[in-house]
């Protein structure tokens, strides 16, 4: 009795310490740096928005709805703002949050199928690979939808392979009801329902055995499912066609059809080959798609036993990848939730992967040359600096601190080095897997504070404010949403004229309103949407951000010919 008190309590105290580790990990740099493009300062304004204005049903990116995306993410980042009352934390809070939450289910997981170390290691060899870190430090949709993917697994494989566990289905039907809502593709979870059909056609042993006569729990899975989808599927239909709004119509149309099921069957971009997820998986999923491939023969062997609990995870990742390999267009970050149930499938194997000493080497000698490559190569570009280097410093904007970005590539090798010196007694594998989260902190920890002012766009707001002065008012035309953003975090109102519409509509009313005030008004633009009317003579250069460059011009630069018009009808401050 004391013995197994004394393992739990060892155990218990595992998971705390891991946890920790994990928090330092995950959260390193948060409130360091805004929202950065592409996709989180989208997010962000729209949740800024919502705050700002009290509209939470449909949300709007500026003065026009924005349909892309169901509001899940920004109804959490705006919730987010209320509890902390600070941007630069809240917009990636849930991401953050979801991170922790993937891995506590993880563990759980490994716990229940096999034992607290199996679980404590599924969660740690998720927490290295590269993709989960990568993802989980953006706030972005992706690391939201893998937790409810990850609740609703843990729901299902808890039922299908230690159940009946009846509440625990019904959860992960509510989990992937959830996940449709956030970004669609939480339905993914049922798919767990087919292996789990071939164990029981084949008998296997290990798989649940449902009483007769449980249809109607079976149906309870299917109305929890819809129910999570009719939180908001509800008022937002029940709104828009109660409320006479054509906008709001429009809305449903696009989201629920154009964005969804249209955008599977005819995916519009980025248009991949059929074997571009095994790419995604053997570079970002690393070092765990380096550890799949030699837990092959492992698995196999498992599957030749009949081994249910490597079955259910594999196939179902076999079937998700058949899913998005089917469109034409695709994007690393759709394999993003398949990760939990990879290191979930690995963990029990990983005493037979540490005895393997041409893995240990291999992994060891890996984290050696990335040491040298980050510290030759960080060095050589802070010593010569060649065009390279200060082309590279001159699109951050780092002029004058260039080669302060070297100095934090060299600190990312030495960590390495001192991982690899530090941890060379519990073999390659584990100093690997520690390396790279060091590493991970170090260079958020200093590329952050330094890149911030620039991949946000705070410097190009803050010197389009200063060179219109105190009575100056500002337009933007071809913007961007981290421009809009910011605006709102220096709390200087701005003019625009939607974003969706072509830069030069968009120009011809900013002439317009610019023309209700010449003295005052001004206009802050990106060089492609500077058109015949402009006199670039006479624009001033602000600066460049995210391979953009913006310029700022008063009326003194519209050509005569294009000053007659009437302000527009369009325009909105904010």
């Amino acid at each position: 009795m004391f013995r197994a008190l004394t393992d739990d309590t060892a155990a218990r105290r595992a998971l705390y310490w891991f946890m920790l580790i994990a928090l330092v990990v995950l959260a390193a740099g948060l409130g360091l740096r805004g929202p950065w493009p592409p996709d989180e300062p989208r997010f962000a304004l729209v949740a800024q928005q919502m705050v700002d204005s009290g509209h939470w049903l449909f949300p709007h990116r500026g003065i026009e709805l924005y349909a892309d995306k169901p509001p899940m993410l920004m109804w959490l980042e705006a919730v987010s703002f209320e509890l902390v009352r600070s941007w630069r934390i809240a917009f990636l809070l849930p991401s953050l949050v979801a991170g922790m939450g993937t891995l506590a289910l993880v563990y759980d997981l490994g716990r229940r199928l096999w034992s607290p170390r199996v679980g404590l290691v599924a969660a740690a060899l998720l927490l290295c690979a590269l993709q989960f870190t990568s993802e989980v430090k953006q706030a972005q949709i992706d690391p939201l939808e893998m937790f409810w993917i990850t609740l609703g697994n843990w729901g299902l494989l808890v039922h299908l392979l230690r159940g009946p566990h009846w509440g625990a289905f019904w959860l992960g039907c509510f989990a992937a009801g959830l996940g449709v809502i956030t970004k669609g593709v939480g339905v993914l979870v049922l798919l767990m329902l087919l292996p789990y059909g071939l164990a029981r056609w084949r008998g296997w042993r290990g798989v649940a055995v449902m009483m007769r006569g449980s249809w109607w729990r079976w149906a309870l899975g299917a109305l929890a499912f819809l129910l999570a989808i009719a939180l908001w599927l509800g008022p937002m239909l029940w709104v828009a066609y109660h409320s006479g709004q054509p906008d709001y119509r429009a809305y449903v149309n696009d989201i629920l059809f154009h964005q969804t099921a249209d955008r599977y069957a005819h995916s519009w971009a980025h248009a991949e080959p059929v074997w571009f997820f095994a790419q995604v998986m053997l570079t970002e999923w690393f070092p765990l798609s380096l550890l799949a491939l030699a837990c092959v023969p492992l698995w196999r062997q498992a599957v030749r036993e009949r081994e249910p609990r490597v079955l259910l995870p594999l196939l179902w990742w076999a079937l998700v990848l058949v899913f998005f390999s089917i469109p034409l267009g695709k994007r690393s970050v759709y394999v993003l939730p398949v990760l939990p149930m990879v290191a979930l499938a690995l963990a029990p194997y990983a005493q037979q992967l540490m005895a393997r000493r041409w893995l240990q080497r291999l992994c060891m000698g890996l984290l050696v040359a990335a040491a040298v490559i980050y510290i030759a190569g960080g060095a050589y570009a802070w010593l010569v600096y060649p065009k390279a280097a200060r082309r590279l410093a001159a699109s951050y904007d780092l002029a004058a601190q260039g080669k302060l970005l070297w100095w934090i590539v060299m600190a990312v090798g030495v960590s390495l080095a001192a991982t690899a010196l530090a941890m060379r007694r519990r073999g390659g594998i584990v100093a690997l897997l520690a390396g790279m989260l060091v590493a991970r902190v170090v260079w958020v920890m200093g590329t952050y504070p330094l890149l911030d002012a620039n991949q946000s766009t705070r410097a190009i707001m803050q010197s389009a404010f200063q060179a219109i002065g105190p009575q100056g008012q500002l337009a933007l035309v071809g913007w961007r949403e981290e421009l809009l953003f910011q605006a709102h975090q220096l709390h200087h109102p701005v003019a625009e004229f939607g974003f969706t519409r072509a830069p030069a509509a968009q120009l011809s009313d900013a002439l317009r309103w610019q023309a209700k005030a010449p003295h005052t008004r001004w206009v802050l633009i990106e060089t492609h949407a500077l058109g015949a009317c402009i006199d670039t003579g006479k624009t001033r250069l602000i600066g460049t951000a995210n391979r953009t460059t913006w310029w700022l011009f008063d009326r003194d630069a519209v050509k005569p010919a294009c000053r007659n018009a009437r302000a527009p009808e369009r325009a909105s401050a904010h």
